[in-house]
């Protein structure tokens, strides 16, 4: 089969209904949970704000439209190398040089939401990881990782969504032998349904935060704040997960799509 035709027989597919697209994204606005940092460490992302220039009004009679303030990691969002201090020498580490084939690919789907309802502090270990490989199939290099906790279902709530105390931020993720383990299979990037590709209490893992960590000091990508994985199957779908071109970008808010292969 050549790529011309399986485009053709994809196009087909997608007019016909045989291919669902699922939207893995959030909604963008000032009800947006937003990560919250200590006021001694660091400064946090401003507040989302919508601000209308006009509706078919005296400003636009026959138009309407906004202009935005927001952070670059604001809601579901993309985490681009330079994000995070051991990616920042990559050329193509920025949302306007990164190299777009990477951003379509396949994507593997790992439920563990009822872990992660039992325990919000749950951590993903290798052992998880290839005991979903057994049951599932091998994750292949040039493939997305993303961990279905069905976190999404709190985002009506940022304090329900962040699930702080004085002990910090209470939220699954990766322990850092997993991504080390993800990386040696060459995958593309690892996403997360919770404010952030790390677990809550990362902070105090070794190295701390490694997700970002690790991720982007070989150049790959991460995920936040995904939505409806729980409408993918562990393994069949292709993720397109794009930025916005933004010049220097260490991210962008996206619209995540899934494309599902219906029957």
């Amino acid at each position: 089969m050549t790529s011309a035709s399986v485009l053709s027989s994809l196009a087909g597919m997608l007019a016909s209904g045989g291919i669902e697209v699922v939207d893995c994204s959030g909604v963008l606005g000032p009800e947006t949970p937003l990560l919250k940092l200590p006021p001694d460490f660091a400064k946090d992302t401003p507040p989302i704000k919508i601000h209308r220039i006009s509706e078919y009004d005296k400003d636009g009679p026959f138009w309407a439209w906004n202009w935005l303030e927001l952070g670059e990691h604001s809601g579901t969002h993309f985490d681009a190398p330079h994000h995070w201090i051991t990616g920042k020498d990559y050329a193509d580490g920025y949302t306007d040089t990164l190299d777009v084939q990477r951003l379509v690919a396949p994507v593997n789907v790992l439920d563990f939401s009822k872990e992660c309802a039992a325990n919000p502090d749950f951590l993903l270990t290798i052992q998880h990881v290839q005991d979903w490989e057994a049951k599932n199939g091998p994750i292949n290099a040039g493939e997305w990782v993303v961990l279905r906790s069905d976190w999404d279902k709190r985002a009506h709530d940022e304090a329900l969504f962040l699930n702080a105390n004085e002990t910090g931020p209470h939220t699954p993720g990766p322990t850092a032998e997993v991504i080390e383990y993800l990386l040696a299979k060459g995958i593309v990037g690892w996403g997360s349904q919770c404010i952030g590709t790390d677990a809550g209490q990362a902070g105090g893992m070794n190295p701390p935060f490694p997700a970002h960590n690790l991720l982007h000091k070989n150049n790959c990508f991460g995920l936040a704040s995904l939505a409806n994985l729980d409408k993918l199957p562990a393994k069949g779908a292709i993720l397109i997960a794009a930025p916005l071109k933004i010049k220097q970008g260490t991210g962008s808010p996206i619209r995540a799509l899934a494309l599902v292969p219906k029957g």
